[in-house]
């Protein structure tokens, strides 16, 4: 399933947390993070995905594989079988001055090999970890970090992007945070060969935050490193400054007034909603083939019968260009 990039936001608990995930273990993690985000703001989800709620209050949720995967090129199912068979088995461990926790991942995953989706159970206080903004943020571009082929670049990415200071952490805790204690003892020169120059190395190339750093000594032996954020605009995704541009203009920049009240009169759409899909409204309003207005008016009282009429709307929207294309 092709990525639809997009700034994503991710909790400083989940970005600083303990663990040792694998590179598709991660993207399952980020397509968690982006789900739920879209779940907060009330948007509506891809017809291929869907959560349900238990009675605990535990969430219910069916991806497609494809979601996992890096483009269509990559057929890797059985790697994704492998993340999620793993991600099972592991926690996520928090610390801060305060409390201390492990907090499982997902649950029972199952693979319908037919329908090439998966469906897994996700506990509350993952959800919880994802939306807990209180001990801060990073923001990255959801396409960059899926394209990653190393997980420490992922890890710096999370951690460097759009921050505008340097950051310094001792080797320990960034061993520490990335489950690696066992790994270079007595040799942090080791550390930064192995870990840090080669995720350096792929920011540099496609991210639009990379770093340079400083080894930073007690007496002769590097104990720190003291990173420094470098942006890149040549690897930032014009798009995404685009729509936040776009964001910040009237609707009748883009949009008719007649269609503008039309949707507000005749589907009850108010103007932030309509805001929220206003990339759809724009391909309609430009295809050749397509006159939305038309098509709002003709489908206005078969969509008045659904229980979800806007929702409805939109889908018929996309289906109708899609048919187009």
């Amino acid at each position: 399933m092709r990525v639809n990039n997009k700034d994503l936001i991710q909790s400083y608990i989940i970005t600083s947390a303990k663990y040792d995930y694998s590179v598709y273990e991660k993207r399952i993690l980020y397509r968690l993070i982006e789900l739920f985000q879209h779940l907060t703001k009330g948007e509506k989800l891809n017809e291929k995905i869907n959560v349900a709620k238990d009675l605990f209050d535990v969430s219910i949720v069916t991806m497609p594989i494809s979601m996992f995967l890096n483009g269509e090129e990559d057929k890797n199912h059985s790697r994704v079988k492998s993340a999620l068979s793993s991600l099972a088995k592991k926690f996520f461990e928090y610390e801060d001055d305060r409390t201390w926790e492990l907090i499982s991942v997902i649950s029972e995953p199952k693979i319908d090999k037919y329908e090439e989706n998966t469906t897994f159970r996700i506990n509350s206080k993952i959800v919880g970890a994802f939306l807990d903004f209180s001990k801060g943020f990073s923001k990255y571009e959801l396409v960059t970090a899926m394209k990653f082929e190393s997980v420490y670049s992922m890890r710096f990415y999370e951690l460097l992007s759009g921050q505008k200071k340097p950051i310094s952490y001792s080797i320990d805790k960034l061993k520490i945070m990335f489950k690696i204690e066992d790994k270079y003892q007595d040799r942090p020169s080791d550390f930064i060969k192995y870990v840090v120059t080669p995720a350096k190395k792929e920011l540099d190339k496609s991210a639009p935050y990379s770093f340079e750093y400083i080894p930073i000594k007690q007496g002769r032996k590097i104990v720190s490193i003291k990173f420094y954020p470098v942006y890149q605009p040549s690897n930032r995704d014009g798009s995404i400054e685009a729509k936040k541009l776009q964001k910040s203009t009237s609707l009748r920049f883009d949009l008719d007034k007649i269609i503008i009240d039309y949707l507000k009169q005749n589907y009850v759409f108010s103007e932030e909603e309509i805001q929220n899909n206003r990339e759809l409204f724009i391909s309609a309003v430009n295809s050749k083939d397509f006159d939305l207005l038309y098509f709002l008016s003709e489908q206005r009282v078969n969509a008045s019968t659904k229980k979800n009429p806007k929702g409805w709307i939109i889908n018929s929207i996309k289906k109708q260009l899609a048919q187009l294309e």
